[in-house]
């Protein structure tokens, strides 16, 4: 990196403050930029909807005004440590803020993990809707399910921000269903078209003094939806339209399966007024939402439906989003199981690797493991990590690994020449920006012992392991990961494998935490293969990741052990 003049540095912090400021805003919590007097003096678009308020009518108010007026004061950290509602693993708080119409909304709020600025007094408080603390926390109620305008749009900015980043399907649902129950119905049911075109009763929960109940009895299969019945649920399931209901819509002779699932539906629940809507995606129809109420003398209005239908396509939205990012979660790790290939077993050498899955399961793609024979005798042993957690990641692994053995396999070049021909070649015939491996070579020296000769192009080090326990890990050789500078020589190294050791390559997943810096992963890792090293080397591999994988990694782990079988 050159160096750059004052002018060119300030222009880049105000290109990054920019940048900064539009990401914030489009985050899908509420943010309010409070100075040292707790004015605020910027809000995110998410704090508007949630607050159903423009920003020159919270811009300059003192935060203390947001306060619904039942509400005395912001909770500080230390409040919320108190607060027996508040989780004790994390410093957060509820309370009620006031909507500009002056309905109250009840809020999660929590600290963002920035340093606090004491030059520009600057420090952030952020909030999401919090649907729980209606029965949670004592705050103000109404005795109306009228809602307001305003109050339906608060609604729609909850479910929107309770569903736009989750991927997981039934926590998206529950979250939705807490926003609305008891605030507009006593009942949600929720029925769910499956990929297989089959309907299942995914959701039914019942609201009451206890809070929310789910019934598991009154889920489960449901009939096949009718071609042309108009039946309410049977003409929502079909993406025909939305409503209102009642015990006596279903109090006739049924004309389907369906329709007799709803009576007892409604006989069992004592809905006296329903309201139905499509759950719609962008591209199909992905079920149906019910809204019951107990109380005949509380009809659904046309309001009340209009406000379900478009509810009814934000969960529709969420939902394809999320079964999309399965089907491309499934595939990727389809074509990456396929691709970790089977051990060969060279002479005198043990050999054996593993690879996990991101416990996350919007994780998948770039790491792998390979190990072939060469023509030679050789055997080529190799660790490698594409950047990023996705089916692009997993594709470009499968080009680098395909690459990589022509390569290897067609001249017989030290391990350095080869990655730097694969280098060059990498940005014109690979999707790959950047990647990082190891490229070794298993010999024979002419003595007979094994000797290992390897590269490293910005990939963690291998270790090795002697018998007697001592733990070194293999730094030379070292180079800059693939992709960064292409006609760049790459250095190599060679190593003399004693009898008895252990030689293990791995991926970064095994040893990097977000919460200590990355010479605690390391030293954790020698420690454990230390303490190990008398295991046979199938169950060393498996308590080695028991033991070295960081709780909070979210990332994949490839790894491949090799051992040298002690002298006789």
């Amino acid at each position: 990196m050159g160096d750059g003049t004052d002018a060119s540095t300030q222009n880049v912090q105000d290109v990054l403050q920019q940048e900064l400021v539009a990401v914030l805003d489009r985050l899908g919590v509420g943010l309010l930029a409070l100075d040292g007097q707790k004015r605020i003096v910027w809000t995110n678009t998410a704090s508007l909807a949630l607050l159903s308020c423009s920003a020159e009518e919270i811009v300059g108010r003192d935060l203390q005004t947001l306060l619904h007026p039942d509400v005395r004061q912001v909770p500080s950290s230390r409040a919320a440590a108190e607060d027996e509602s508040a989780p004790t693993d994390t410093p957060e708080g509820r309370t009620w803020l006031a909507r500009c119409d002056g309905s109250p909304v009840p809020v999660r709020w929590f600290p963002l993990p920035v340093t606090y600025d004491t030059k520009s007094g600057v420090r952030l408080f952020a909030f999401d809707a919090d649907g729980g603390a209606r029965r949670r926390v004592a705050g103000p109620s109404s005795s109306t399910r009228t809602l307001s305008e305003r109050d339906r749009l608060a609604l729609l900015a909850d479910t929107t921000a309770q569903l736009i980043y989750n991927i997981d399907v039934d926590e998206s649902l529950r979250r939705v269903v807490d926003l609305l129950l008891p605030r507009i119905a006593d009942w949600a049911v929720i029925d769910l078209i499956t990929e297989t075109d089959e309907v299942n009763r995914s959701l039914v929960v019942h609201a009451d003094s206890g809070g929310l109940k789910i019934r598991e009895d009154l889920q489960g299969p449901m009939p096949p939806v009718p071609a042309s019945s108009p039946m309410p649920l049977s003409k929502a399931l079909r993406g025909v339209a939305s409503t209102l209901a009642g015990p006596e819509t279903y109090d006739v002779p049924p004309d389907s399966a369906v329709a007799v699932e709803q009576r007892k539906l409604f006989t069992a629940t004592g809905i006296k007024t329903a309201a139905l809507a499509p759950v719609k995606g962008p591209s199909e129809v992905l079920g149906a939402i019910t809204l019951g109420r107990t109380a005949g003398e509380e009809p659904f209005t046309q309001a009340d439906l209009d406000l379900l239908e478009n509810i009814g396509r934000r969960i529709g939205i969420a939902l394809e989003n999320a079964r999309h990012y399965q089907r491309q979660r499934q595939v990727a790790a389809t074509m990456q199981r396929y691709l970790l290939p089977q051990l060969p077993r060279p002479a005198g050498v043990e050999m054996t690797a593993r690879y996990l899955p991101s416990p996350d399961a919007s994780h998948v793609g770039g790491d792998w493991y390979d190990a072939f024979p060469l023509p030679n005798g050789d055997t080529a042993l190799v660790i490698g990590d594409v950047v990023g957690h996705d089916l692009e990641a997993a594709a470009g692994m499968a080009q680098l690994r395909n690459m990589l053995r022509a390569y290897t396999w067609a001249q017989d070049d030290p391990p350095h020449h080869t990655v730097e021909r694969l280098d060059r070649a990498l940005g014109h015939i690979t999707d790959v920006s950047m990647a990082t491996l190891v490229l070794a070579r298993l010999t024979i020296e002419p003595s007979g012992h094994r000797a290992l000769r390897w590269t490293n192009a910005g990939h963690p080090p291998p270790l090795l392991l002697d018998s007697t326990g001592r733990t070194r890990f293999l730094g030379d050789g070292r180079g800059i990961l693939l992709g960064a500078s292409a006609d760049r020589s790459r250095p190599e190294a060679r190593v003399h494998l004693p009898p008895g050791s252990t030689l293990l390559f791995y991926t970064d997943g095994l040893i990097e935490s977000r919460g200590r810096p990355l010479d605690a992963g390391l030293k954790r890792l020698r420690e454990a293969a230390a303490d190990l090293r008398r295991r046979q080397l199938d169950d060393f591999v498996d308590e080695l990741l028991v033991r070295s994988r960081p709780a909070d990694n979210d990332d994949d782990v490839a790894l491949l052990a090799i051992r040298i079988p002690p002298t006789p």
